[in-house]
Formats: C-alpha cells, sequence, structure tokens
C-alpha cells in the first residue's frame, strides 16, 4: 500500500494539522512543504481552503504555535499565552450567531456561522474544543519512532499509541511478547 500523502487520524482536525510537520517519524520529510500542499490537505480534510488567501508563512507560523500547544498538553503543561492568542485570533474572525437546539431532550447552544469556515478557522475551532474538554487529552504516539499526536479520550485515559496501523501492529506484537 502507498504511503499517503497525509496522515489522518481523524481525531482532531487541528491535531492532523500538526501532524504535517511532525510526521510517523521524526526525520520524516515536512509535508506541507508549499501552499498547494496545504490546498491539497485541506481538501483532504473536506474544508475550504483558504491556501490562495492566506500566504503560506503565517500557515507555518500557526502550524508552528499549535504544535507548542500539542507539546506542552501532551506534557500536562499550561499552553503559551501566544498559542491561546492565535486561536481566539482566527476565531475571532468567524461571523455568526448563537442557536438554541435541542438534541436528545437537552437544550444546547451552538454557534451557526454566517457563511462556511475556512481551513484555519476550523483547525483554530478544534483546537478550541479539545482545550475546553476535559474528556479529551492530547498525547504522543509511544510506539517506537512515532512522534504523531492525537486525541485520548478512552475512559480510563490508557490509550498510548496513535492507532495508525504500524503502531498499533507494534504495540499488539509487544503485548505478546511480554504476555509469554
Amino acid at each position: 500500500m502507498p504511503d499517503p500523502e497525509f496522515i489522518l487520524l481523524g481525531d482532531a482536525i487541528w491535531l492532523d494539522f500538526v501532524n504535517t510537520g511532525q510526521g510517523r517519524h521524526p526525520s520524516d520529510a515536512d509535508r506541507l512543504p508549499d501552499q498547494p500542499s496545504y490546498h491539497r490537505w485541506a481538501k483532504a480534510e473536506k474544508l475550504t481552503s483558504d491556501a490562495d488567501r492566506v500566504p503560506f508563512p503565517d500557515v507555518l507560523r500557526i502550524r508552528a504555535r499549535l504544535t507548542q500547544l500539542a507539546e506542552a498538553l501532551a506534557a500536562g503543561r499550561q499552553p503559551q499565552a501566544s498559542a491561546v492568542e492565535q486561536i481566539n485570533d482566527l476565531l475571532g474572525g468567524v461571523e455568526g450567531s448563537y442557536r438554541m437546539t435541542r438534541n436528545s431532550g437537552r437544550w444546547h447552544v451552538q454557534f451557526t456561522p454566517a457563511r462556511p469556515i475556512e481551513a484555519l478557522e476550523a483547525i483554530a475551532d478544534s483546537a478550541a474544543r479539545t482545550m475546553a474538554d476535559p474528556g479529551r487529552h492530547v498525547r504522543r504516539c509511544s510506539a517506537p519512532d512515532c512522534s504523531l499526536f492525537y486525541i485520548d479520550d478512552t475512559p480510563d485515559q490508557t490509550r498510548a499509541w496513535c492507532c495508525s496501523e504500524p503502531c498499533g501492529r507494534l504495540a499488539r506484537v509487544e503485548r505478546r511478547r511480554t504476555a509469554r
């Protein structure tokens, strides 16, 4: 099976974005080397691409701040103020309104954007929702040579690897080896 252009774990859009710079192995090449690759990534995530509007150095700067955020959260540290400020700046550009909705007999407040949100706004929204949910924990894969981030939202917070096939296979082999 050929290596896909992007590793999309599906846990959180913002971590998929961060993981474009991490790769499975620390020595992997950056998966967003240029503006067209950022556009392809947004499309792979089914987001409205803003690649034609946002200067590519800004995209890389935002990714670097979010990488710092992921590293801090994975280590159990408070995030840097600059990362939170970056998220707030991106979310501040989304126009829309709040609406009350009823789901399964419960009322919820829901923000409805006035236009489709663009990729960086969706990334910021994803990061904000992760930080606001105490049941979602950012982790770094513990498989040998893997540097990907993922969300551990298991009840006992014991997920140790990113769930991608190579890491999962290695973890299963290790479990069998140590069980003997």
